[in-house]
């Protein structure tokens, strides 16, 4: 994935919350990394050593040195993955794969959207793209993942109310979401806490309607995204692709602002300069278009 329009510089993890033991000790324990006899064991040989904790325990041969990563990026409210834990897809790769070079991509168009749009006062944002195979839903997930890691509270919003995605690519069981909560049938209660990142939530699709672009277009839309835009620091839409109908335009012109997502040697760019200037016309800012390459 490479920006096209958006670039810039990471931001630094924030220090671990209180209430709990934050060392690197007592995570391993938390974890279950680490038993409390071997524990006893670690901690006399980074007496004897004078070693750290997770060194001694490193050449005890009790744990790895992921296993110190992983807990080093919990002392810092860091959440991310191990490899083949949770039921997520593993192509959310700011979960499993969070020091990698995409993801370090992911994190510079975090901070230019961040500088760009939500220190603006914006809270929220939608992702859209031309085609269904350019990867929106993909990146919109990827997107998230990172915003809650920087500490923000973050929701996802499912509203691609035609192919929705984010149900299965985080793992979440069948329920009502966000279409059920447009025809009165949910609340935020809907709205579903993603436990293995402290900042993030997901709306899911919910009922597939009949109609989503006349449900999309109602008013009960735009009062349910200002509620969705007062309890989050950023909310994210994830919006069917501009070929399915008037969906991202109906979305796009309630919430303001839209990244454009593409695909090298697959999106065509007349076609995207056309919704450029349609999303244009209809009062959206274009923030940007990346280059998807997940």
């Amino acid at each position: 994935m490479n920006p096209t329009a958006l670039s810039g510089a990471t931001v630094p993890a924030t220090p671990a919350r209180g209430g709990r033991d934050s060392s690197i000790g007592g995570l391993l324990l938390e974890s279950g990394k680490i038993t409390p006899e071997n524990a006893e064991r670690v901690l006399r040989t980074q007496k004897e050593l004078g070693i750290r904790f997770g060194e001694a325990a490193i050449r005890l041969g009790l744990i790895t040195e992921e296993d110190i990563q992983q807990v080093l990026a919990r002392q810092f409210d860091y959440a991310y993955l191990q490899r083949g834990a949770g039921s997520f897809s593993d192509k959310l790769i700011a979960a499993y794969q969070p020091f990698g070079p995409q993801v370090e991509t992911l994190r510079a168009i975090r901070s230019q959207l961040m500088l760009r749009w939500f220190a603006r006062g914006r809270k929220s944002l939608a992702i859209v793209s031309i085609n269904p195979e350019d990867g929106a839903s993909l990146f919109a997930a990827n997107l998230a993942v990172v915003f809650s890691q920087l500490g923000e509270q973050t929701l996802l919003v499912d509203a691609n109310l035609r192919a929705p995605q984010q149900q299965a690519m985080f793992g979440l069981q069948g329920r009502k979401g966000l279409s059920d909560a447009l025809a009165g049938r949910a609340g935020f209660d809907a709205i579903e806490k993603i436990d293995s990142f402290i900042d993030l939530s997901v709306l899911s699709a919910g009922t597939l309607p009949p109609n989503p672009q006349e449900m999309l277009s109602r008013t009960s839309f735009g009062q349910l995204s200002e509620q969705l835009a007062a309890s989050y620091d950023v909310v994210l839409y994830d919006v069917a692709a501009a070929v399915h109908g008037a969906d991202a335009i109906a979305v796009a012109a309630r919430i303001g602002g839209v990244v454009l997502v593409a695909r090298n040697n697959q999106t065509a760019l007349e076609d995207l300069a056309a919704f450029t200037e349609q999303l244009i016309s209809h009062g959206v800012e274009v923030l940007g278009t990346v280059l998807n390459d997940l």
